[in-house]
């Protein structure tokens, strides 16, 4: 059975705005082998089109080890997108989910395999709502962006976690292990 892994970037008073932080080379690294070790990465519409993205870069690499390195996992892992308004997806290693977001995140856990990450703050509230996430993974930047999304928004009740570890990068940024408690 493959774990759920709940993995995103947030601010210190809990926004997930891509746009208030700078991820660095330390961030790319770590990300590129949690996704190294993910055979599925599982993502909304809104964040699925962020990270068509990283495409471009496959394409026109940066110059920067760690960045380009990040753009070629992130290109070859296969996404699951979950949308109401995309009809189809012209990324070779991506596809919609053509089942209810529990049916599909069930059936692809009881696989054989490789984490599952998901990387979409709604998707990440609704599978908690689920009980479907194993491990949830902040990644709490030293930034304070004062809007964007919010991450625990529309959570049923209250949520209680286990701190199971801590990493800090150099640059400010801690990221933060929890295991979830289980329905």
């Amino acid at each position: 059975m493959s774990r759920i892994i709940a993995a995103i970037n947030m601010t210190l008073d809990g926004f997930c705005d891509h746009t208030a932080i700078s991820p660095d080379e330390e961030i790319h690294q770590h990300y590129a082998g949690l996704l190294h070790s993910a055979g599925t990465l599982v993502y909304g519409r809104a964040t699925y089109r962020l990270m068509e993205y990283w495409r471009t870069v496959v394409k026109e690499p940066t110059g920067n080890k760690a960045t380009d390195e990040f753009a070629l996992v992130m290109d070859s892992t296969p996404k699951i997108v979950f949308s109401r308004t995309l009809k189809s997806l012209d990324w070779p290693t991506a596809r919609l989910a053509g089942r209810d977001l529990e049916t599909e995140m069930t059936a692809l856990r009881q696989q054989a395999g490789k984490d599952i990450v998901v990387g979409s703050p709604g998707l990440i509230i609704s599978m908690l709502n689920l009980g479907l996430i194993d491990e949830l993974q902040l990644c709490v930047h030293p930034v304070v962006a004062r809007s964007g999304s919010p991450l625990f928004t529309n959570m049923n009740g209250n949520a209680t976690f286990t701190l199971v570890k801590t990493k800090v990068f150099s640059a400010g940024a801690v990221i933060l292990y929890y295991a979830t408690a289980k329905k």
